[in-house]
C-alpha cells in the first residue's frame, strides 16, 4: 500500500532523508512553511492514508500503516532516513522505530505526539472519544465537524481567525476517510511505547509548543527529551515555523 508523495526533494549525497509524516486532516503540504529551513536534506513528505492524493487507501490498523511507510520509502529507493511525525504522524513514527524497528532508521523526531494509554480504563474511554468523532465525521456537514474540532481543549490556543483558516483549509477532506483513518489508528489502538523510547537506541527527539501544555506535561512525565518551541501551542511548525526548524537542526546536527 504505497502512499502518495507530493513533495520530493533531494539533497547533499551522504546525508539521510527527512521523511516528514502530517497529523490528522493534513496533508504532505502541511509541512511547506518549515521545509525551505532544510537546505541541503534529501526530503519526503507523503500524504497519510486518508488524507490528501491517498484518501482512497483505508488500512486496519497501526501495522498496515506503518508497513505502507516501509513500501512507501522501498519504492523511491529511500534506504537512510529520519522521520519527523506531528500529532497523528508523530504516533506513526513512533510506533514504526519503536515496534517495527527498521534498519535503516537513522532518528525519529516528533512534534505534539502522545507515547501512548497505559491503563485498559484510558483506553477504553479513548476508544469511546475516538469513535464518536469518527461517527461524526463519517455522517455530519465536514464544516460544522472541523470547527468543533478545533475548539477541543488542546487547539484552545487557536484565535477566531486562525480556526476559521483551519476549517476553510480542511474542508477538501473526505469526512468517510477521515472517519475511517481516525479509528484505525486510534490512541486507544496504539500500544503504550513509553517503555520502549525510554531505551530507544536511536537518536530521538520529542518537540511541543511552549503554550502545548498537554503535551509538554506528557514528555516531562515520560522522562522524554523535550525542545519547546517558543510562541507556539500544539501545532508549533505551522504556528511558528522558523522557530520549529531552529529547534528541529539543533537536533539533527550531530547526525550528519
Amino acid at each position: 500500500m504505497k502512499w502518495a508523495v507530493n513533495r520530493l526533494r533531494p539533497g547533499e549525497a551522504g546525508r539521510p532523508w527527512l521523511v516528514w509524516l502530517h497529523g490528522l486532516l493534513g496533508s504532505g503540504d502541511d509541512w511547506a512553511p518549515v521545509l525551505p529551513y532544510f537546505d541541503g536534506w534529501p526530503m519526503a513528505a507523503p500524504d497519510l492514508p486518508g488524507h490528501g492524493a491517498s484518501c482512497s487507501m483505508s488500512p486496519e490498523g497501526f501495522a498496515e500503516v506503518t508497513q505502507g511507510l516501509a513500501q512507501t520509502l522501498a519504492s523511491l529507493d529511500i534506504e537512510r532516513y529520519i522521520l519527523i511525525g506531528y500529532s497523528l504522524g508523530g504516533r506513526i513514527a513512533l510506533y514504526h522505530a519503536c515496534r517495527d524497528r527498521p534498519a535503516g532508521l537513522r532518528g525519529v523526531f516528533v512534534e505534539g505526539a502522545h507515547p501512548g494509554l497505559a491503563s485498559p480504563e484510558a483506553r477504553a474511554d479513548r476508544l469511546r472519544h475516538d469513535r464518536a468523532w469518527a461517527q461524526r465525521f463519517a455522517q455530519q456537514p465536514l464544516g460544522q465537524v472541523l470547527d468543533d474540532w478545533y475548539r477541543q481543549p488542546v487547539f484552545a490556543d487557536l484565535s477566531d481567525a486562525q480556526r476559521r483558516e483551519l476549517v476553510a483549509l480542511r474542508r477538501h477532506n473526505q469526512g468517510t476517510a477521515i472517519a475511517a483513518m481516525l479509528d484505525a489508528t486510534s490512541l486507544a489502538r496504539q500500544p503504550d511505547l513509553l517503555p520502549s523510547l525510554q531505551t530507544l537506541s536511536l537518536p530521538f527527539g520529542y518537540l511541543c509548543g511552549e503554550r502545548d501544555a498537554k503535551f509538554s506535561t506528557l514528555a516531562r512525565q515520560g522522562g522524554l527529551p523535550c525542545s519547546l518551541v517558543p510562541g507556539a501551542g500544539h501545532n508549533a511548525h505551522r504556528a511558528e515555523p522558523a522557530a520549529f526548524a531552529e529547534k528541529l537542526l539543533s537536533l539533527l546536527a550531530p547526525l550528519y
